[in-house]
């Protein structure tokens, strides 16, 4: 049982998702960071992976002993203030697999495919004025995996009807019937198409630079369903510019929701607005895992998903 209002809801969730909260939990919500704190003797927090949970905020809740942050990802959170703290934090891992594995294939498509291309020029009516562009096809193709967690896994097994050769990189090598690279350039210099899916951390900031760009070559394509934060997105804008690889579909940015604006007139980039685990059936399972940790937190038992920081 969670205590009425000693949750403290931190940013702005989805409508799907608020629901899926007031379901089982009353929370005091607080989705202005800049307006004034609430009062109350709160516990725990409940947020989102996109909003970021400064530390001074946490200095004025000294209660606070939970942090459940609804996304896989946890580069959110200050893990080191956490640490030092005894503050413990849950994310939810697994269940949007399905989503986020989805999108990048219907990004890998769209992006070979130029479908949101084609589907213009049937609708400009160009389609009466001559013939579409001649595309790129999948099958054949050597296809590189940056992250081989549990989301990397799912897509390396969505991936393999279609007659792709399947190679990865990452801290170590798997158990996998997949080529192994022991870095990143290697792999891409190996790869017709690149994906990134590994986490957020200072090891993994901006790892797809100049060099690994030109590695992937002019006739190669990056999708980008991980973090903004792995992409130099400076060097990447070049990269596409110049042609040094043939395209990009890009899911996460730097800078959310407003995005560095010369990828808008850019032609070979395919961008979607962060929207990975964005399907109804994703985020009320993220939510309900979140609040399943929240009740063990309160339970005295074992979190489901802690991140061990």
């Amino acid at each position: 049982m969670i205590p009425v209002n000693s949750v403290l809801q931190v940013g702005q969730f989805p409508e799907v998702m608020q629901a899926a909260i007031d379901r089982r939990i009353i929370p005091v919500r607080f989705p202005d960071l800049n307006a004034n704190l609430p009062s109350g003797s709160f516990e725990s927090i409940l947020i989102r992976s996109n909003t970021q949970l400064p530390a001074q905020l946490l200095e004025k809740l000294p209660t606070v002993k939970m942090v459940a942050t609804c996304g896989v990802g946890y580069d959110n959170l200050p893990l080191d203030y956490l640490k030092a703290n005894g503050i413990k934090a849950s994310n939810t891992p697994g269940v949007l697999n399905d989503a986020v594995c989805e999108l990048a294939i219907g990004m890998l498509f769209g992006l070979l495919r130029r479908i949101p291309q084609a589907h213009e020029f049937v609708k400009s009516s160009a389609w009466s004025k001559g013939l579409f562009t001649v595309t790129t096809t999948l099958a054949g193709k050597q296809v590189g995996i940056a992250g081989m967690g549990r989301i990397g896994q799912d897509l390396a097994r969505r991936l393999e009807p279609f007659k792709v050769h399947l190679a990865y990189t990452g801290p170590t090598r798997k158990d996998l019937p997949y080529e192994y690279f022991p870095d990143l350039q290697s792999l891409a210099r190996a790869s017709d198409i690149l994906f990134l899916a590994c986490p957020a951390t200072p090891k993994t900031e901006k790892m797809i630079n100049a060099e690994v760009l030109k590695a992937l070559g002019p006739q190669g394509y990056l999708i980008n369903i991980a973090r903004g934060s792995v992409v130099d997105e400076a060097a990447l804008l070049v990269a596409l510019q110049q042609k040094w690889i043939a395209g990009a579909a890009l899911d996460v940015f730097e800078n959310e929701p407003n995005p560095n604006p010369e990828f808008l007139n850019i032609d070979n980039v395919l961008l979607t607005p962060h929207i990975g685990s964005a399907t109804s059936e994703t985020r009320q399972l993220m939510t309900n895992l979140a609040i399943d940790n929240l009740e063990a937190f309160y339970n005295k038992k074992p979190l489901l998903t802690e991140v061990k920081n």
